[in-house]
């Protein structure tokens, strides 16, 4: 209890016995000091309450009772001189009850303004403190539990014990499920990681656990202060402590300043600055939302630990992070039968099929299974059929599994900023378990949202620190001249089915994201009841098996700007609605049949006048481009396990007429190539030509000099070919060769010193070339060259020319990821 409650509890009651003379007597101020009275009748009880709570107010509130505890003061000598003051003394009685009179209001503003603040800040803290308590429920269970209890609204005896009672059962099951866990090496080898960094490495004062909502986060934290080891290293001083995203930050650093220091009496500015220990102390901050937070709260403390629970990873602050790992198969299972059948394993009785399908859906994250598992306790068969089904489709199978889990996965969401917001609902338009190429999602991004190259990836690395997606890149991957093709992000199924959930809230004409969350033989019947009016949607997403010309229906697409288009089959005909997409900019179409596709119904392309960028996957190329009109809009084609069948010869067509203003053109393990079409080099627009992984190539066209405004080449992993073209040397503007990988090629071409804005040169395991053109010093542009360590002789003694030149050894790499 603070000294000011008591003071102030004490000249309250002095002053209303005051008031309560004064209002007997007949003077001026007898109805003034009647009302004053009665406020302070009002308060007295209050202040009594705090002053025999034991509670430490907040220095804030310490201030404003101490300006109130002066206005009461203020109100006993003006009271004093009331009672002294003769009847016939007119004038000080009227300066008295003016004096009163403003007593009062400022007793009154009191009351009615920073005493109701107070009393909602209480309300607030008593309800997050109560929430925080009860989330440990996990409300499904909560609920089952007092409707057994039968809790009684009349405050009797019989209904007095629940809430004691609940919180042991809570307990009891958050053993439980621990005890489940434990059965696998997950959390085993999480709390081993832990160890490692936390107590195995002196030079981390912080460690972060990190992992998408609901993956068990904190029950691994929990675990870990649980541990023996952990206990007896740090002496038992281990302080846990939930954050949260509206915390208190000042009673947070005055908890951990009194549990780092053992002492609460160093004011709590200065308590994260500076202070030694008497022994080394554990803290975790759980739930952790802000980075300013986060360092307000982080003690710079000699032989305090601290370890950061959150969704977010924070590299600025955060050395080192644990990312969650999912649970096993056998794990998952036994977590989902716990809350759906109060057993470790599927009941001999149940559908076992049907409930390995519902666990699949939960894609192995703990809250997914419990919420899930325990919406479905009690269900007939049928009621779980259709649940397997609504979960396939990204939806909510009931309104405890809405909000239970989507509304808690959606706190992620909630906080990112609208146009990051916005990126990762597009997210959802992709197949679920794929990987999704780097350059198809910036492309999206970019004619969507009107971001540039560094906007986007901005974008990227906030969802990824955020853990809202995987951000994945082979060894080659991440400088200013990569490919984006060299990177790509995979997302947890439960994270698509959140931006689906989010994309379908609107009237389906009315959506700006019109997506199939899963493949299906026909359209979707929603789709198909109102394909008589205009679909509103600016990102468009089929997914489906063989679509023939019967199959399609008429629809209109007035704002589509991007259009993907998902298949398995070996034969596909482009949808003819694609006649009615005026705005479309980019338009994916992606096979993933074991075969390649032929399509058909070319003419559509004659329509599409603002086309910007094309993505072609695993498609036969016959005659694709010959119905053609010009493209002037289109700046990039990807062909990706593509067959080219000839189809860029001049023979079979001019591309160069027909991609007038062609930018980029990417050609990628597309086996069937085995020259490089001369047409292609009239395209004199172009400033990235990239042909990689084409294992049948083996020669280029010998008119190269025409790419005047060439300025990166990818020849990256072409083993067939032996020779580049000296007309390469007349590319004046070309910044960047990529010739790894072309392990027969055995020499660079005599005349490469023209090319005088060269600035790097990748010719990692091109072990053939065992000398360099003597014209090599005169590439005075020339500043990064990678090679392995055979090679990198040849260009250190070029180093007395070329001072400015950074060698990059590298390791062989082996990568089979384009297998998936």
């Amino acid at each position: 209890m603070a000294v000011t409650d008591f003071f102030v509890g004490e000249i309250a009651t002095e002053l209303l016995k005051m008031m309560v003379q004064i209002s007997t007597k007949s003077c001026l101020c007898k109805t003034t000091a009647a009302q004053i009275a009665n406020s302070i009748q009002q308060i007295l009880p209050i202040i009594e309450e705090i002053k025999y709570s034991g509670v430490e107010l907040p220095a804030h509130r310490q201030f404003q009772l101490d300006r109130f505890s002066e206005t009461l003061r203020r109100g006993i000598e003006i009271s004093e001189k009331a009672l002294q003051c003769g009847r016939l003394n007119i004038y000080r009685n009227l300066r008295l009850a003016r004096k009163m009179e403003k007593l009062e209001k400022d007793i009154c503003r009191f009351i009615n303004g920073t005493m109701q603040a107070h009393i909602l800040a209480d309300v607030h803290h008593m309800r997050f403190e109560t929430t925080e308590r009860f989330d440990r429920l996990e409300g499904v269970w909560l609920e089952r539990r007092l409707e057994s209890m039968k809790i009684r609204a009349d405050g009797s005896g019989e209904g007095r014990w629940w809430v004691e009672e609940a919180f042991k059962r809570a307990e009891e099951e958050e053993r439980y499920e621990t005890n489940l866990v434990n059965i696998g090496t997950g959390l085993r080898v999480g709390k081993k990681k832990l160890k490692e960094l936390v107590i195995g490495r002196s030079d981390l004062t912080a460690v972060g656990i990190s992992g998408i909502g609901g993956s068990g986060k904190t029950t691994l934290a929990r675990e870990f202060c649980k541990d023996p080891e952990v206990r007896r290293y740090f002496k038992e001083k281990i302080l846990f402590l939930t954050v949260s995203q509206s915390p208190d930050v000042e009673q947070l650093r005055r908890t951990i300043w009194e549990h780092v220091m053992g002492s609460d009496s160093v004011n709590s500015n200065d308590l994260i600055l500076h202070g030694r220990p008497a022994n080394s102390a554990l803290l975790v901050l759980d739930d952790v939302w802000s980075i300013s937070v986060l360092e307000n709260l982080i003690p710079n403390v000699t032989g305090c630990k601290t370890l950061v629970v959150s969704r977010f990873k924070f590299p600025e602050v955060l050395r080192a992070t644990y990312e969650v790992e999912l649970l096993k198969e056998s794990e998952a299972i036994a977590l989902f039968c716990h809350s759906a059948f109060g057993q470790q394993s599927i009941p001999l009785a149940a559908n076992h099929n049907l409930v390995k399908q519902v666990v699949n859906e939960c894609k192995c994250l703990p809250l997914a299974l419990k919420v899930i598992g325990a919406s479905l306790r009690g269900q007939s068969e049928m009621f779980w059929n259709n649940a397997k089904t609504r979960l396939s489709r990204g939806e909510p199978i009931c309104e405890s599994h809405e909000n239970k889990l989507l509304r808690r996965m959606a706190i992620s969401i909630e906080r990112l900023s609208s146009k990051v917001r916005e990126c990762f609902l597009d997210l959802g338009c992709f197949p679920e378990d794929k990987k999704i190429p780097l350059d198809i999602l910036i492309n999206v991004w970019k004619e969507l949202h009107d971001l540039d190259d560094e906007e986007a990836l901005a974008v990227l690395f906030e969802l990824s620190q955020k853990n809202l997606l995987t951000l994945v890149k082979d060894a080659r991957g991440g400088d200013i001249y990569s490919s984006y093709y060299e990177m790509y992000i995979t997302q947890h199924d439960v994270l698509r089915d959140l931006a689906l959930h989010f994309s379908s809230q609107e009237n389906v004409n009315d959506r700006k994201r019109l997506l199939m969350p899963k493949s299906d033989t026909e359209l979707p019947k929603e789709w198909l009841r109102k394909s008589d009016q205009p679909f509103n949607a600016q990102l468009v997403s089929i997914h489906t098996g063989e679509m023939k010309e019967m199959d399609w229906t008429q629809m209109i697409f007035p704002e589509a700007e991007v259009l993907i288009l998902n298949f398995a089959s070996s034969g596909y005909f482009l949808p003819p609605f694609l006649c009615n997409m005026p705005k479309l900019r980019t338009l994916i179409v992606l096979n993933s049949n074991a075969t390649h596709a032929t399509l058909s119904n070319f003419s559509v392309f004659s329509s599409l006048v603002n086309l910007r960028s094309i993505w072609l996957e695993k498609i036969s190329m016959t005659q694709l481009f010959n119905a053609c009109a010009p493209l002037k809009h289109l700046r990039k084609i990807s062909l990706v396990f593509c067959k080219i069948n000839n189809s860029l010869d001049e023979s079979a067509v001019n591309v160069s007429q027909i991609f007038p203003f062609l930018f980029e053109l990417k050609i990628d393990h597309c086996n069937d190539l085995d020259k490089l079409p001369s047409s292609i080099c009239d395209m004199q627009s172009l400033k990235c030509l990239s042909v990689t992984n084409c294992h049948s190539l083996s020669q280029l066209p010998t008119n190269s000099w025409k790419l005047k405004n060439l300025q990166i080449l990818r020849l990256f992993a072409c083993p067939l070919l032996t020779t580049l073209p000296s007309s390469i040397c007349e590319l004046s503007c070309l910044k960047y060769i990529d010739i790894s990988q072309c392990v027969y090629l055995t020499s660079l071409p005599e005349e490469i010193g023209k090319l005088a804005n060269l600035e790097k040169i990748d010719m990692r395991e091109c072990s053939l070339i065992r000398r360099l053109p003597r014209s090599v010093v005169c590439l005075q542009s020339l500043c990064h060259i990678i090679c392995e360590e055979d090679a990198s002789w040849l260009w250190e003694d070029l180093k007395s020319h070329m001072p400015n030149l950074y060698i990059q050894v590298t390791e062989k790499c082996f990568d089979l990821d384009w297998l998936d």
